[in-house]
């Protein structure tokens, strides 16, 4: 009994050293982060990434997109320091409303958003959020929080099933849900939000317009397929009101 009790000690305290040990600050953000993951590990994952992207969305055969991208983001990518990454910008061929940001500097940009973004500083502020993602080590952190979730719950399942393990795979259930609801969701709502602010940012310290990141997000959020989106406390992404109305925050203070 006392073995038993010793065990289940020594995880928790095991796992409570590393999330100490592993939390550091980000200037970026200004709050603590846990962060598990180096970025070689996460750069190799992210060349994977890319290759599954672009089998599915090959860059579009249009030099001067390509062209005309890499020129608005070079400014953004100087504003953001990390000079350690080699950045690469591609419009890809896929008429979806949407883009995105490997830790490795990779950034793709689908051609429906590129073409519906329209003016140089629109497309900035897209590309602003994406650099600001890297800046943020948005992906290291979702990693960690995963890495930890999991872990949470293997420990969890020791400490509160039965001698004989009866009712393990309910409660790993029920907790890898209210860790769902309760700690991922939040918090990649929450990196949207970050990356947002940290966007603005880098648009002023570049030069392009950061209003343009509210002109953005009006027009996409009045778009008809825009309209009937799920409930914020379900979904990845902020509400569009509560997006503008943090953005509009943001641009007053840049």
């Amino acid at each position: 009994m006392c073995g038993v009790c010793l065990s289940r000690r020594g995880l928790l305290a095991g796992l409570g050293a590393l999330s100490v040990a592993a939390c550091s600050e980000n200037a970026a953000t200004g709050r603590s982060q846990l962060v598990l993951v180096d970025d070689g590990q996460l750069a190799q994952l992210a060349d994977q990434s890319w290759s599954e992207v672009v089998a599915q969305a090959p860059p579009v055969r249009d030099p001067a997109a390509h062209a005309r991208l890499a020129r608005i983001a070079a400014p953004l990518a100087r504003a953001s320091g990390r000079t350690d990454l080699n950045w690469s910008f591609q419009v890809l061929d896929s008429d979806e409303f949407n883009a995105f940001v490997l830790p490795n500097g990779r950034v793709g940009f689908f051609r429906g958003l590129f073409d519906f973004a329209g003016s140089d500083d629109e497309i900035g502020s897209v590309l602003g959020h994406e650099i600001g993602h890297v800046v943020a080590r948005h992906a290291a952190e979702r990693v960690s929080q995963e890495l930890a979730v999991n872990a949470g719950v293997s420990i969890a399942q020791i400490l509160f099933s039965g001698e004989g393990g009866q009712g393990a795979a309910e409660i790993g259930a029920a907790l890898g849900m209210g860790a769902m609801f309760g700690v991922i969701l939040p918090y990649s709502r929450k990196h949207e939000l970050e990356a947002d602010r940290v966007g603005v940012e880098l648009m002023r310290k570049a030069g392009l317009d950061p209003s343009a990141a509210v002109r953005f997000w009006e027009r996409m959020s009045s778009r008809p397929d825009a309209q009937g989106q799920p409930p914020e406390v379900i979904s990845t992404h902020p509400a569009d009101g509560r997006r503008l109305e943090e953005l509009r925050r943001a641009v007053a203070q840049a």
